[in-house]
């Protein structure tokens, strides 16, 4: 994927509304993701007094705040980013694949409470939908991952716990919610079949990674 260095925010924005869709770490294309676009200083790096720094990381909150950019776990399961302007398309395709969930499962459940209460944090979510037994935690993100890869439950933002001394710290959680209370219902239609808006993002991703093979491009967008 040809790019220019990356060493902010806003140059890893233009990127994605250049491509159309980047994951966030190691997208089994090399090359073809965040961390790897971005220069060695916005990588992750440990000091050896302790703590951690990285960038990449800290920019997620802004990038999806700005309003351009869809974040979730879109890629094979993993996290990444879809421009605005390719959101219908994957939304269209990919609800396609993963139907409303049925009245009274547990997927059901979880986009109801989420709309009830407009946008939660996982642990919010997972509680408000009764998972708080031993061992629920893992089982209850599978689930809310399913949603996320059909296109049903975005991030908002990201919200981090703040010291005695007001400072932010650790890794932060994700804010979600659903695309059509963030962005409206008409941001998630598409006047093409599912069919064509899987051959039309095949076909923007084979003309931004032209060494990536056809079963590579395809697992991405499936």
């Amino acid at each position: 994927m040809e790019h220019r260095e990356i060493y902010s925010a806003a140059q890893l924005m233009a990127l994605i509304q250049k491509v159309g869709f980047l994951p966030l770490l190691d997208s089994g294309i090399p090359g073809f993701s965040a961390d790897e676009a971005v220069t060695d200083d916005c990588r992750y790096v440990t000091f050896p007094e302790g703590g951690w720094d990285w960038p990449l990381w800290k920019w997620k909150g802004q990038i999806v705040t700005e309003g351009s950019c869809v974040y979730g776990k879109f890629f094979a399961q993993k996290a990444g980013f879809v421009s605005r302007a390719w959101w219908p398309d994957l939304c269209n395709y990919r609800r396609s694949c993963h139907p409303e969930p049925e009245e009274g499962s547990i997927e059901d459940t979880i986009l109801l409470t989420l709309r009830e209460h407009g946008s939660l944090i996982t642990r919010e979510l997972r509680a408000a939908c009764g998972f708080t037994g031993p061992k629920m935690r893992s089982r209850f993100d599978s689930y809310v991952t399913r949603l996320q890869m059909g296109c049903r439950i975005v991030t908002e933002d990201f919200v981090y716990p703040v010291d005695r001394h007001g400072q932010t710290y650790g890794w932060g959680w994700s804010l979600l919610t659903t695309p059509e209370a963030l962005y409206g219902r008409e941001a998630c239609r598409c006047n093409r079949t599912p069919e064509e808006s899987f051959r039309r993002m095949v076909r923007q991703l084979r003309k931004a990674l032209p060494e990536a093979s056809e079963a590579q491009i395809q697992k991405l967008l499936k």
